[in-house]
């Protein structure tokens, strides 16, 4: 039987300041997988509760404009936690307060919202995601995220069942369905929260393509560089790769990708603008010895990778010379 820990602790966080009023809060500062040992790891308990008092701190500071930032979560609690640290109790049959973490979503029977943080209406939040999942289903935050959260297949069917149930009580409580909306399942759910209660979910490319001026830089460049902890099939969900090989190819901009590591339909990227994906392992390794190498194992991969390109280019040489090797 898997023993439920609490994962509750006191954790230090850090959160930014912009002009205008701007707080830049990144929910894995209080509610991410580096906060958890891997033995920790159970999306049945984990919160954003403290995500929600990151919220609340860019209040209190006077920022009535707030961009959150929802990668890396180790949550599944459709932003429940996060609600609830904003003044919102969700509360049992028997008019209980329910324990934290998507497990006990499927107990939900009122949204209360009574003494939800006033200040949230006087606010402009601004969520940037990276994924366009639904909350529930096949593709949505347990089946797709919540393997690497530590969920077991049957638990993971527990959260699924938990997470649609939150969403209809959702829906039921804001007069609109949040669940199928892109972008819900975002962050084990924290999309759907966010937005039920009074965020705007935008494409996290988006945000940072306008802040860094990409697309005239892509517009400039002979040949971009990118790379990602993790190249799979989510990747091409409206990540960040998805989101610079998309406009690579308004530009016809090759572009390669160096990876962390390299897992099933990474290929899928290969149709959204990505020439080359290149994992920097040397050779098998650990995570924590990718990590550490980091900087060698990235240059080593960009040599190898630049390698390559010079033989293409020898060979495109070589075909001008030689007339009969035309295509």
């Amino acid at each position: 039987e898997k023993i439920q820990r609490d994962t509750s602790r006191d954790v230090e966080v850090r959160w930014g300041l912009m002009s205008g009023g701007w707080a830049v809060i990144e929910m894995a500062q209080a509610s991410g997988l580096p906060r958890l040992a891997p033995e920790e790891r159970d999306p049945s308990v984990t919160s954003t509760y403290g995500t929600g008092q990151m919220i609340s701190a860019a209040l209190d500071a006077g920022c009535r404009h707030i961009l959150v930032g929802i990668g890396g979560s180790a949550t599944n609690d459709g932003g429940a936690g996060m609600a609830c640290a904003l003044g919102a109790r969700l509360l049992d049959a028997d008019g209980l307060p329910l324990p934290p973490g998507g497990g006990a979503l499927s107990r939900l029977d009122v949204i209360d919202c009574s003494g939800l943080d006033k200040r949230l209406g006087e606010a402009e939040i601004l969520v940037a995601s990276d994924v366009t999942n639904p909350l529930c289903g096949p593709q949505g935050a347990s089946a797709v995220y919540g393997p690497q959260k530590g969920g077991t297949p049957e638990m993971l069917e527990m959260l699924d069942a938990a997470l649609a149930h939150y969403g209809q009580k959702l829906a039921e409580t804001f007069g609109r369905d949040f669940a199928g909306l892109p972008g819900a399942g975002a962050a084990g759910g924290l999309g759907a929260g966010l937005m039920a209660f009074g965020g705007q979910l935008r494409p996290g490319t988006d945000i940072i393509f306008e802040r860094l001026d990409l697309e005239r830089q892509v517009a400039w460049a002979d040949l971009i560089y990118t790379g990602e902890g993790r190249v799979d099939a989510t990747s091409a969900n409206g990540k960040l790769l998805s989101g610079i090989g998309r406009l690579a190819c308004q530009y016809g901009r090759p572009v390669i990708a160096l990876a962390g590591s390299v897992g099933p339909g990474s290929d899928q990227l290969l149709k959204r603008g990505i020439q080359a994906v290149f994992p920097i392992a040397d050779g098998p390794i650990t995570l924590a010895e990718s990590l550490a190498r980091a900087p060698e194992l990235i240059t080593a991969a960009a040599a190898r990778s630049a390698r390559l390109i010079r033989i293409g280019g020898n060979l495109c040489r070589r075909v001008d010379v030689i007339p009969e090797y035309r295509v």
